[in-house]
């Protein structure tokens, strides 16, 4: 390494000029030689950056190998390897736009279930972030447009791949997400009762109850049915609601408590 400190000031210029070539030297030569990379060393660079946690640059080299061994099976693994890539390092929009790509022009590839399942754990997420966790901001509150993709990712996977190893696990996460999106529903039915708009309100929680009729949150969407009929003065369908609730839980307490008082964690199914 050359030390500028040990040079006399008047050779300082010559210094400079010949460290900044050096520097121009080792800068370019990589670059070369990485153009004369075959496929399996691209390929194997991009698993070893992968390996380290440089995700960004593994990608950057899967693009690369994915060009250079255009049409092959290995182009295909490039491509579906750098959507990975690109869901680690944050970058979910891209992520999905390769996966939908290559799900369109491989349908029949065999990584195309690995491709679903990626698909849906792109848009999967069970975790609120900061901000969220200092609001306490439960999941279900959220907008939930992501869920419905990533449940509609991991449903073609089951239905077309149901032996694929992924799966169980798309099943478990399938589980969840409708749990979540039937608590959304009743958070707004409830945001609606509370300020009045019970029509909106019941029509809500009715959702619940067509919708996801497995799912916990029913107790609570019956309830809410119950007391926005009643606030409407519509009292037969107050009383169909409310002996429906009574049947399916009947030992429910949500008629005195107002709201269910047991709450389950995302791996608790139904």
């Amino acid at each position: 390494m050359i030390q500028l400190s040990v040079w006399r000031p008047l050779k300082a210029m010559v210094v400079l000029s010949t460290a900044a070539a050096l520097l121009a030297g080792c800068g370019s030569t990589p670059r070369e030689a990485e153009s004369q990379w075959s496929a399996e060393r691209l390929y194997a660079e991009a698993k070893e950056e992968a390996s380290t946690g440089n995700f960004e640059r593994a990608g950057k080299l899967y693009e690369r190998l994915e060009g250079r061994a255009s049409g092959t099976a290995l182009a295909q693994q490039a491509q579906i390897e750098r959507a990975y890539m690109l869901y680690k390092s944050g970058d979910k929009a891209q992520a999905l736009s390769v996966l939908e790509r290559f799900i369109k022009l491989h349908p029949t590839s065999a990584a195309a279930d690995y491709a679903l399942y990626l698909q849906g754990l792109v848009n999967f997420n069970d975790n609120l972030g900061l901000l969220g966790s200092l609001a306490r901001q439960d999941l279900s509150e959220r907008d939930q447009q992501a869920s419905r993709d990533s449940f509609q990712s991991f449903r073609a996977l089951v239905d077309q791949y149901p032996q694929s190893i992924y799966a169980d696990d798309a099943r478990l996460r399938m589980n969840y997400i409708v749990n979540t999106l039937a608590s959304y529903e009743v958070h707004v039915a409830r945001y609606y009762y509370r300020r009045g708009a019970f029509v909106a309100a019941a029509n809500r929680a009715h959702n619940v109850i067509s919708d996801f009729q497995e799912s916990p949150s029913t107790q609570e969407a019956l309830y809410i049915m119950v007391q926005s009929y009643d606030r409407l003065g519509l009292t037969d369908l107050r009383d169909d609601a409310d002996r429906v609730l009574r049947k399916n839980f009947p030992g429910t307490t949500i008629h005195t408590d107002g709201v269910t008082t047991a709450k389950r964690a995302w791996w608790q199914l139904w």
